[in-house]
């Protein structure tokens, strides 16, 4: 079983193959059904060469959850901020 992606954790990008990661932030839009967000200053590790993107196990299934919730609120179209909840 792989571990999950830590803040601090520094990878070669799949992607270029080329480039390493670092920590920053990204922004994510997800789409369910006719619903879409987009949450901006989402932690991860970002690649220096190409821009990709890796969250996290745990920043992930805060942004699940937030689509649950906003789903449930009925939200079509919603940008917002990423705030990370401690568990």
């Amino acid at each position: 079983m792989g571990r999950d992606l830590q803040a601090e954790d520094v990878m070669k990008c799949v992607i270029c193959k080329a480039g390493r990661t670092q920590p920053g932030k990204t922004a994510v839009t997800l789409e369910r059904g006719e619903m879409t967000l987009v949450f901006k200053g989402v932690p991860a590790q970002v690649c220096q060469n190409c821009g990709e993107a890796y969250v996290s196990a745990e920043v992930s299934r805060q942004l699940l959850a937030a689509v649950e919730e906003a789903s449930r609120a009925g939200v079509q179209v919603d940008v917002r901020e990423f705030v990370s909840v401690s568990a």
